[in-house]
């Protein structure tokens, strides 16, 4: 009988177990299980042995995946901020003036937001220990990187006198704005909001007639 064989009929929650799957799809795996588990217990009632059997491995097996449940969070946050960056570059990529871009760079942003709301919570809604655990390492570099792109931006559109007031100030709004409109609709899903895109297109809306020169 072989050792996987004994470790399956030890233990009735691994039952269930797959197979190995290749080593990319398998990261995927734990990284997506890791990520509502860390939502739903909070990152420290997580243990590494409750994502393994999320997705049907032995925690040793999890470990030639990953080293450690910091470098897990690490990863998804990176993995967010990729993303965003990715869309960032699509949306500079179709053109227009900078406020205009400015403008489809707050609506991706919101749309991310919402489309992996368990990542977001993550990666900018931390509580200390999740940040001194890889979340804020993360945030700071390639968030980091993320926002200074952004407020460039800004910047040109100050430039071309298109702005009311400091470019720095501004690109803080902006985000603020954004960030407040998509963490508060994720984490307080009982509040009686409006629809969302109609939410998003009126805080859009008065952001840009009061930051903006028409």
């Amino acid at each position: 009988m072989s050792a996987e064989t004994v470790m399956s009929s030890t233990a009735r929650s691994r039952s269930t177990r797959k197979p190995k799957g290749e080593g990319y799809a398998r990261r995927a795996e734990i990284l997506a299980a890791a990520e509502r588990i860390f939502v739903e217990v909070g990152y420290e009632g997580a243990t590494i042995r409750r994502i393994a059997d999320e997705v049907g491995l032995s925690s040793t097996a999890l470990y030639m995946h990953f080293s450690e449940k910091s470098e897990i969070l690490h990863e998804i946050c990176r993995l967010a901020f990729s993303r965003l960056q990715a869309a960032n570059v699509a949306v500079a990529a179709e053109g227009g003036s900078p406020d205009v871009i400015l403008r489809r760079l707050m609506e991706a942003y919101v749309d991310f937001g919402f489309e992996n709301p368990n990542a977001y919570r993550l990666t900018y809604l931390t509580r200390p220990i999740e940040a001194r655990d890889g979340a804020q390492s993360a945030a700071q570099m390639l968030g980091g990187d993320l926002f200074r792109g952004f407020e460039a931006l800004v910047e040109e559109a100050g430039a071309a006198g298109h702005l009311r007031g400091d470019a720095r100030a501004t690109a803080q709004a902006l985000w603020a704005g954004a960030h407040g409109v998509v963490s508060l609709m994720i984490t307080k899903p009982y509040f009686d909001w409006v629809d969302r895109n109609l939410l998003t297109r009126t805080m859009l809306d008065a952001l840009f007639a009061g930051l903006f020169k028409p």
